[in-house]
């Protein structure tokens, strides 16, 4: 019988691994996604050990680009980043749609790509390619780290890369927040065992992206006719300076700042007005607007001043090249303060806030049944079974939705269906529109439920809903096989099932493309079981075909994966 073989007692792999991981425990990084790999396996069974010694939470996923997209969930969540550790070849590929979301919305992230060491390189090497500067211009730091040989200063030279790639990812080297690579390359042994105090390494306090210096705000005068949009991401800030200035919020639904006394829910339509979207002469911008065209449109036109806002960023957002000013702060001057409270003032808020508001009671006349003495009405009783509209669903996810939740949006319909008609509410919305791609919603989903339902300290009792339609949802479809033994989030993803693509219906090309064309190649139908992909995958499932349907399964908040199939009319 062959003699086994023995493991190697040391691995320069392995104590490298350790000390660099230490390192980012002690700058405060509690998540690591991990892709299984040959190479490298010094850094995951590193992780298995802070995780065992309850220094870090360790997510295993089997596919790169749901770990990509996991860790974005969790920095949207917690402001930190995670470390994302992959094998070498396709692997650190797989991470590119990931890395490119998280550095266009300013979202930190570190990324370990095990590699082959420089003698492997540029001779065809098995599962080797050029690793280190594959994401270009995307990441805010790339390191191409040699392989460690078991010298004495290695350790050292560890803790020096995590603290510059902590730096680096949480902006304190840039003006943003981002992507960084360290590409690590690994000779073997592979690995080595672990020592026994691996248990001791104490945690370091948690750091948030590193703010920029003080400066002075820029002060708006009083005087022109003003508008605040908040884009997404934009935060309260938004709602502060409109609340400030006397001025209209036009808010996305993924902002941050959908809520206060001066939201304008329908601008979308104000603005197409004459009288009022017209009469803008200056818009002041937080976040990044990507949901409408009718904002675009505004700052491109003649005689309006635009000044954006941004706090961090490495670029600004400036449709057709037409803002005036750009600033990492404003506020209103003490006039200005004063402006919004003369008559002029009220009556240019109270005229976009009362039109507004006349508009959502006309929508929701338009469903609304009266209720005699006797309870319920026939036409209450009809709504409650009619078929489930877009509108509808996200008016029934939208009120089951609070503070202590969190609401997610897919790059769907239904976010701008959201956006257009959703009262003004102070909850948690998040979504991928740093690159606005279809892919990755589910992962994120899952980020942001595992960080916001994790203890000792959770940041939510509630629920993570996650709303996309059928296409969004098959496109991450990989990312429901959840790691066996790992904690299961309080997570529902509702599919609105319409046939895909309808989103190409309020396009132009509507308009002049051939049906059967746009069947084939614009709306791209599929025909899959939810219910049976629920079971493979090891989710809870549940189906709403009426309104009635959808109200019971939104009040009973899921206590594990859920998935949520919702019938649409077309």
């Amino acid at each position: 019988m062959p003699e086994r073989a023995t493991r190697n007692p040391s691995s320069p792999a392995t104590d490298f691994s350790i000390a660099l991981l230490n390192e980012f425990v002690r700058l405060g990084v509690r998540d690591l996604v991990l892709c299984p790999g040959a190479r490298s396996q010094a850094l995951a069974l590193a992780a298995a050990g802070l995780e065992r010694a309850g220094s870090i939470r360790l997510h295993v996923r089997t596919d790169e680009r749901s770990a990509g997209f996991l860790s974005v969930g969790l920095a949207l969540e917690t402001g930190l980043p995670a470390l994302v550790v992959v094998t070498s070849g396709t692997a650190v590929a797989n991470l590119h749609p990931a890395v490119l979301e998280a550095h266009h919305a300013g979202m930190p992230m570190i990324l370990l790509t095990a590699d082959r060491p420089a003698e492997l390189r540029g001779i065809r090497s098995n599962q080797t390619t050029v690793q280190s500067g594959l994401f270009g211009v995307a990441t805010r730091l790339c390191l191409d780290v040699p392989a460690p040989v078991g010298e004495p200063d290695e350790a050292g030279i560890a803790v020096a890369l995590a603290r510059q790639a902590m730096d680096a990812s949480t902006g304190v080297l840039s003006t943003a927040p981002g992507p960084a690579q360290l590409n690590l390359a690994f000779r073997e042994p592979l690995s080595a065992a672990l020592p026994a105090d691996l248990s001791v390494i104490p945690a370091g306090p948690a750091a948030g992206p590193a703010a920029l210096p003080d400066g002075p705000a820029m002060l708006l005068a009083a005087g022109p006719r003003t508008v605040v949009v908040a884009g997404d991401g934009a935060g309260p800030a938004a709602e502060e300076l409109a609340h400030a200035g006397g001025w209209p919020l036009l808010a996305e639904v993924s902002s941050g700042a959908r809520f206060g006394p001066n939201l304008i829910v329908h601008y979308r339509e104000l603005l197409a007005a004459v009288d009022l979207g017209g009469e803008v002469e200056r818009v002041i911008v937080f976040g990044h607007p990507t949901l409408s065209r009718e904002i675009p449109a505004l700052i491109s036109r003649d005689g309006v001043e635009t000044i954006v806002v941004a706090p961090t960023g490495l670029e600004w957002y400036n449709p057709g090249c037409a803002a005036r000013a750009f600033t990492r702060s404003v506020g209103a001057d003490a006039a200005c303060a004063a402006a919004a409270r003369t008559p002029a003032g009220r009556a240019w808020l109270g005229r976009w806030v009362m039109t507004s508001r006349a508009l959502a009671e006309a929508a929701a006349g338009a469903e609304r049944a009266p209720i005699d003495k006797r309870g319920i009405t026939r036409a209450e009783l009809a709504v409650l079974r009619a078929p489930l509209t877009r509108a509808r669903l996200v008016d029934a996810v939208w009120r089951a939705s609070w503070p202590h939740d969190r609401l997610v949006f897919g790059a769907s319909r239904l976010i701008r269906e959201a956006d257009k008609r959703v009262p003004g509410k102070k909850i948690t919305v998040l979504a991928n529109r740093g690159l606005a791609g279809i892919d990755g919603t589910i992962a994120t989903a899952l980020g942001v439920a595992l960080a916001s339902q994790a203890e000792p300290e959770p940041r939510s009792v509630g629920v993570t809903r996650v709303l996309m339609g059928d296409l969004t949802f098959l496109h991450d479809v990989g990312s429901l096989l959840l790691a066996p033994g790992e904690a299961e989030p309080r997570l529902q993803v509702i599919v609105g099932v319409d046939g895909g693509g309808s989103i190409f219906d309020g396009l132009e090309v509507a308009a002049t493309a051939p049906a059967e064309a746009m069947e084939r190649v614009l709306y791209t139908p599929r025909r899959v079981d939810l219910k049976a992909l629920a079971a493979a995958y090891g989710w809870d499932y549940e189906i709403a075909a009426t309104r009635a349907d959808l109200e019971r399964a939104l009040t009973g908040a899921p206590t594990r994966p859920t998935i949520l199939e919702v019938p649409l009319v077309r």
